[in-house]
């Protein structure tokens, strides 16, 4: 009488949790990077918004920028936005930071104003940068 063997293996089956396992392995921290992207992304769109707020007051004020009320700009969810409002009324700068964003990564802009603190030199002027 012949017998009729179907299935795996546990060999066969522990080679294929072995091969998930490298895989996962792999794609896990690039999920992982991918997340903090999304934060960047945020605190970028945060600034260039800030920044067409500002366009926007300093257009009502005959060119001169005043900080932004509630009603004229508000942040994402966790990004908290620092502006500096030059002396003068000539121009701004502002910084952006993440709660969920792990470190002490900053994103800043400017217009006719310095540099945010930290803020690469090469930087030009309404870029939103991250450093």
């Amino acid at each position: 009488m012949k017998q009729n063997k179907k299935g795996f293996t546990l060999i066969e089956l522990l080679i294929v949790v072995v091969i998930i396992g490298i895989l996962a392995a792999v794609a896990i921290p690039k999920f992982a990077s991918t997340k903090e992207k999304a934060y960047v992304a945020t605190m970028k769109t945060d600034l260039r918004n800030f920044s067409t707020a500002m366009e926007g007051i300093a257009a009502d004020n005959a060119g001169k920028y005043v900080a932004p009320t509630a009603a004229q700009f508000s942040q994402s969810v966790g990004v908290t936005i620092t502006p500096v409002i030059d002396p003068s009324g000539n121009g701004w700068s502002a910084t952006a930071v993440h709660g969920q964003l792990p470190g002490t990564s900053t994103c800043g802009i400017f217009v006719n104003a310095a540099l945010p603190t930290g803020m690469p030199a090469a930087t030009k002027e309404g870029e939103a940068v991250c450093w």
